[in-house]
């Protein structure tokens, strides 16, 4: 990216700019802002300031609580990167606080009255102005419905989105300048955080959005008897305010009060693990921070799941992936896994060898029962961050995720083991994903495909063998990335040139053969013999070297 394109963007948005410059500087950060080319946008001088003393990662942490819910949310899902960062940067990111004092009532009564379309007395029986709690982007207060139902209700901060768009105008401008300044930062996807940012923050400002999230979550679990969503009430919710029922229950790490209500915590531990394990592996739509502010347990044990502004998402292919992965850690494959993990991070330079070692290492040390599912997923995000391999941003959220579930089941249940509960939902997944019926599906849905692609193969085999009469049938390949093979370029280049003088001897030798010989399935067998000896080159160019 130029100079003028900064200028343009820091023309744009300014003001922003220069409070962004103010908290850099404040908390001695200037030196990031100058390593991406920013150096001018930060004022002549300054010192330290009141982050100077502390260490690189608090600064970052107390700078970002200070720009408020954009950044606040970048450093959140930063701190799910244990793949990109370091554990003494992402547990100081863990800390990340978004309290902020609530905006008074009269501030946003006008507001909230616009929203239910009419007095406030005129849905609720009772409504507390004093906010229950407030953080950066809404606040929650109680209320009680005309019907007696008790109720919290969230209300968005006023002004937000001209705000929350220039601090991501901002860092998508960043992003590129990162990448464009330091190449080897490509591989961790600067952008691909940010667009993953943007789209968190349009879902975390639209409350109607939390309110899709609780319905469908609710929906998928309905067969989970033990497990509690609260209701939305629709009529009075919207992208500004949301309005569900109140859960009384009980914090799972508050020990004292589950042992004085006689509540079991190994079977709280059971039933909020597989809530959440189908969640992510069957449905696809996860609950992205469970922590025990989120979890409540109720009576008879059933367990409640509260505030739905981060969720997660996986689709069907990812969720195939990740069943063979846990399959791969139970029978200790750990050449299986490290096929998973350069699939989730793309191409790279790799020291296969290397990787696999540790994998079959990663997977001796998880492979048995019980099985530490917090422990497995932060040792594999470390040796994915020592291998130099990028997660892709919802396995990355995932794993946030699970090592927070695994926290507070085990924190019920010492001795909460994950594949007890994890190894009845796999087993059911990959039968259903993988038996005879859905396999019969898969099979006449690729009959269909082929026998599409047959349709138009009697036109292909027609045109292929005009081009051999004539001669015109030439053959072009692209060798990308040779620069990075290192001792084995002569080695490579040598068999690719076995490889195109194989091919370009069949296709030189074919128009001269096409009239003579017997006719197979309708081409001449010449012809059969020119592609066979083409294939033959082509195995024996991808042959793996010994």
């Amino acid at each position: 990216m130029s100079l003028l394109e900064t200028g343009l963007v820091a023309m744009r948005d300014r003001k922003r700019l220069a409070d962004i410059a103010g908290v850099v500087m404040r908390f001695g950060l200037g030196d990031m802002l100058a390593r991406i080319g920013l150096a001018g946008l930060l004022p002549a001088s300054g010192g330290e300031g009141e982050g100077g003393i502390a260490a690189a990662p608090e600064r970052l942490r107390l700078a970002l609580e200070a720009l408020g819910p954009t950044f606040v949310k970048l450093g959140q899902i930063l701190s799910t990167r244990g793949d990109l960062l370091p554990p003494d940067w992402t547990g100081e990111l863990e800390k990340l606080q978004s309290q902020v004092p609530p905006q008074p009532w009269a501030a946003i009564a006008a507001q909230v009255e616009a929203d239910l379309g009419g007095p406030v007395e005129a849905v609720f029986a009772q409504f507390e102005r004093q906010a229950l709690a407030a953080g950066s982007i809404a606040q929650v207060h109680r209320a009680t419905l005309r019907d007696g139902t008790p109720v919290v209700v969230k209300i968005r901060r006023d002004g937000l989105r001209p705000l929350v768009d220039a601090d991501l105008r901002l860092l998508a401008h960043v992003a590129g300048l990162a990448e464009a300044q330091w190449p080897d930062l490509a591989r961790y996807r600067p952008r691909e955080i940010l667009r993953h940012l943007g789209l968190a923050m349009a879902e975390e400002l639209d409350l109607a959005a939390e309110a899709r999230h609780c319905e469908a979550i609710a929906e998928n679990l309905a067969g989970l008897s033990f497990v509690r969503i609260p209701r939305i009430h629709g009529q009075w919710s919207g992208e500004r305010l949301l309005v569900q029922d109140y859960v009384d229950g009980i914090a799972p790490n508050d020990r004292a009060a589950l042992a004085q209500a006689g509540r079991d915590g190994r079977l709280l531990a059971q039933r909020g693990a597989r809530a959440f394990l189908q969640m992510a592996l069957v449905d696809g739509l996860f609950h992205a921070d469970p922590h025990p502010g989120n979890l409540r347990a109720l009576p008879g044990d059933a367990i409640a799941f509260l505030d739905f502004g981060m969720v997660g998402r996986l689709g069907g292919r990812r969720r195939e992936q990740l069943l063979a992965f846990v399959a791969a850690i139970v029978s200790r494959d750990g050449e299986r896994v490290a096929a998973m993990l350069v699939e989730w991070s793309g191409p790279g330079d790799i020291d296969l060898a290397a990787l696999e070692a540790a994998c079959d290492a990663f997977v001796a040390r998880h492979g048995q029962p019980p099985l530490r599912l917090g422990e497995a997923v932060q040792d594999f995000v470390t040796l994915s961050r020592q291998h130099g391999l990028a997660l892709p941003p919802d396995l990355a959220l995932l794993f946030k995720a699970l090592i927070t579930a695994d926290g507070v089941m085990r924190g019920l249940d010492p001795a909460f083991d994950a594949i007890a509960v994890a190894g009845p939902i796999v087993r059911g997944e990959l039968e259903r994903r993988f038996g005879p019926a859905e396999l019969a599906g898969r099979g006449k849905r690729l009959a269909l495909e082929l026998a599409e692609i047959a349709g138009g193969l009697p036109g292909l085999l027609r045109l292929l063998s005009l081009r051999l009469r004539q001669g015109r049938l030439s053959a072009e390949i692209e060798l990308k990335g040779l620069d990075r093979i290192g001792g084995d370029i002569r080695w490579a280049a040598t068999r690719v040139a076995v490889a195109i003088v194989t091919a370009a001897f069949a296709l030189g030798i074919a128009p001269r053969l096409m009239d003579f010989g017997p006719v197979l399935l309708g081409v001449p067998l010449p012809l059969w013999l020119a592609l066979g000896i083409i294939a033959a080159g082509i195995a024996w160019l991808m042959k793996p070297r010994r």
